[in-house]
């Protein structure tokens, strides 16, 4: 097996006498999708928290290519690799789709954007940003305002926001939350489309999307991993089935 790209171990959060997560320890493998499902309150965004380091852990590590990055700011992971699409979309509906990807590209490069005046740098900022659109397929609507967006096309757009920070690994965080049939089916080909190229650490409800799209899954309840393996072993799991799944039916 391949060496982890990322490796989260043994984290702990506790917010009074709740453990909200307890002993966690997971890996994401380079070109992987690796899905965390649970049911709510079980801490999935919270983990997600502590892997972006917008909550700081009370014990554990973060180890991203072979780094300890647990006492990294959240700019610090993003420039090591690290990019992260929101449970709910956290777009600048005034600016344009462009200007929305290039402010991250901006970020990522340090150079001060200025998004009337042309210069060398910003138009570097642009292409970047063009590129990322691309990859989404987004190009044809750079020029327009976010806001006017479909809601499947405002999560494309908080991907392509991620993918032009040049991360190695992206972490989405409910992507196809709000999305209708045909704009999930149109995420689910993206995200296929994606994985060649970044790992992926996928947090989602949408059980059809994490069984299509999956190499292996780690289930989270009450704060802690109960279960992780492959998607065949996961549909086997009698404990997953008792904490998370049910009794309905599960996609093969």
């Amino acid at each position: 097996m391949a060496e982890a790209l990322l490796s989260v171990q043994g984290l702990r959060k506790h917010y009074g006498g709740l453990a909200v997560t307890n002993d966690v320890s997971l890996d994401v493998l380079p070109g992987e999708i690796h899905a965390l499902i649970g049911p709510n309150g079980a801490g999935k965004t919270t983990l997600i928290h502590q892997i972006t380091g917008t909550v700081a852990p009370d014990a554990g590590r973060v180890v991203f290519a072979g780094a300890d990055i647990t006492r990294f700011s959240l700019p610090r992971r993003v420039h090591a690799g690290l990019a992260r699409s929101f449970q709910i979309t956290s777009i600048v509906a005034g600016f344009s789709v462009l200007e929305n990807v290039a402010l991250a590209a901006q970020a990522k490069s340090g150079s001060s954007f200025r998004f009337f005046r042309a210069s060398a740098g910003e138009e570097a900022l642009n292409e970047a940003a063009r590129n990322a659109l691309a990859e989404v397929g987004l190009a044809d609507r750079a020029g327009i305002t976010a806001g006017a967006l479909s809601h499947g096309e405002k999560r494309a757009l908080e991907i392509a926001i991620a993918l032009a920070t040049q991360p190695r690994l992206l972490l989405l965080d409910e992507p196809l939350a709000g999305a209708g049939p045909e704009e999930t089916e149109k995420l689910i080909a993206l995200l296929r489309r994606l994985k060649s190229r970044y790992a992926i650490l996928l947090v989602e409800h949408d059980m059809q999307a994490v069984f299509a799209l999956a190499d292996r899954i780690s289930v989270l309840a009450e704060g802690r991993i109960i279960a992780s393996g492959s998607t065949a072993e996961i549909r086997a799991s009698a404990e997953v089935r008792a904490a998370y799944l049910g009794e309905e039916e599960v996609p093969c």
